[in-house]
């Protein structure tokens, strides 16, 4: 009925590519089949006890059951600042420069729905998290997209990164008024340090853009190298703003606390389209949240060795049964080549044989652009036994490509 009445935003979304997977999976869980789940970024621990704790008490008290405010309670805001001094040695005005979302997807989004004009063009390199290019398509924006390049450590390939955002720059009509980033990047895992970001804001008061950067796996980090922010540059929060979320670092993905903080012009128009659209996170939420970046440094450190545990058990687990994984140095993934004998499938073709033929569920590179075909992203979600078990089964799996 009403065939005339089209939805044009919906019409705009490509298929979801990961929905190929995500069906198979159903049905195989709805015949009672076991499959080790590797597919989503959804960690499977739980939150620190203090911060369930306080959720249960402040949940219990009659005041807190009401609207809450839709850029956040002051506290949570004001630990968000305390972070950023402690983490970064940064500086933020916890009323001018910080709004909390509903998570930093939807945080993200909101972002963009205040920011954007339709026709707008704003350039997302790839292989890309999928909200940060269909969030300006939905608002009736363009995306211009370039390949990111990396190292065998996974640290980016800075020249060749700027200069592709230097002809993506010139090419785009009309002028790209905003540019993304994502370090540690979802999905490939690549890593860059201060330089980068000095370089960036640079070129970005020079060209006349805003920088979105995205940090949500900014605590995710092995070895010698630690996250830096792009606030620690002098004069970037004149020219961006940046996201971060309790999601990962905290084990707090189904509470929706994110967080975008910096240029106040932007953050001006997150916090009053906010006020439009929504009441707020429920506010015991957000009293746990404060707590969590308060009082958790110490839970933060022990959830980031359950990953690196978990990444060293993997990256030896599946060399011996005949995929050989590069080491990240950052996030809650493996970024993952398909294995020689298996690159004619593709990366969609082999994540669904290898999930209906060794019950391992994956994410197909090519979901991220086009830049992440022949690759696969595994997250860390699965403990170590179970890490071993699908070793087993892809073990047997990869058997059949060299008879």
């Amino acid at each position: 009925m009403f065939d005339e009445i089209q939805f044009g935003k919906i019409n705009r979304l490509p298929k979801y590519l990961f929905s190929a997977i995500n069906e198979i999976k159903m049905q195989m869980r709805h015949n009672n089949e076991d499959v080790i789940d590797f597919s989503m970024g959804n960690p499977d621990g739980m939150p620190p006890k203090v911060v369930i704790d306080k959720l249960c008490e402040s949940a219990k008290k009659p005041k807190n059951q009401g609207y809450s405010v839709s850029k956040g309670i002051y506290k949570l805001r004001l630990a968000l600042c305390e972070w950023y001094k402690r983490r970064f040695n940064v500086d933020l005005d916890p009323n001018l420069e910080v709004c909390v979302g509903m998570g930093s997807k939807e945080g993200f989004v909101h972002l963009v729905q205040a920011i954007t004009n339709v026709g707008d063009c704003a350039i997302v390199p790839e292989p890309a998290y999928p909200i940060h290019y269909h969030a300006f398509i939905i608002n009736g924006a363009n995306v211009s997209t370039f390949g990111i390049t990396y190292n065998d450590y996974y640290e980016l390939d800075e020249r060749a990164f700027f200069e592709s955002l230097q002809k993506a720059l010139y090419e785009s009509f009309p002028k790209p008024k905003f540019v993304v980033v994502n370090f540690p990047h979802n999905p490939t895992t690549t890593i860059v340090k201060k330089g980068f970001y000095e370089k960036l804001v640079k070129l970005a008061k020079k060209e006349r853009f805003y920088i979105i950067s995205d940090i949500a796996y900014a605590e995710l980090y092995f070895g010698d190298f630690k996250t830096p922010s792009i606030f620690e540059v002098k004069g970037a929060k004149d020219v961006a703003v940046e996201t971060y979320t309790l999601s990962k670092s905290y084990n707090m993905a189904g509470w929706r606390i994110g967080f975008v903080a910096g240029n106040k012009k932007i953050i001006e128009a997150l916090q009053k389209i906010k006020g439009w659209i929504d009441y707020g996170i429920y506010t015991p939420i957000q009293v746990a949240a404060t707590i969590a970046l308060n009082k958790c440094d110490d839970d933060v450190i022990k959830i980031r060795k359950t990953y690196e545990k978990r990444m060293e058990v993997m990256i030896d687990s599946f060399k011996k049964a005949g995929w050989e994984l590069q080491k990240p140095q950052a996030s809650m993934f493996i970024w993952a080549k398909i294995p020689e004998q298996c690159s004619h499938l593709g990366s969609l073709e082999f994540a669904k044989r290898l999930l209906v033929e060794a019950k391992i569920a994956v994410s197909p590179g090519a979901g991220f652009g086009k830049a992440g075909e022949g690759y696969v992203r595994i997250a860390l979600i699965e403990n170590e036994k179970r890490i071993r078990q699908a070793a087993k089964n892809l073990k047997k799996f990869l058997k059949q490509f060299s008879e």
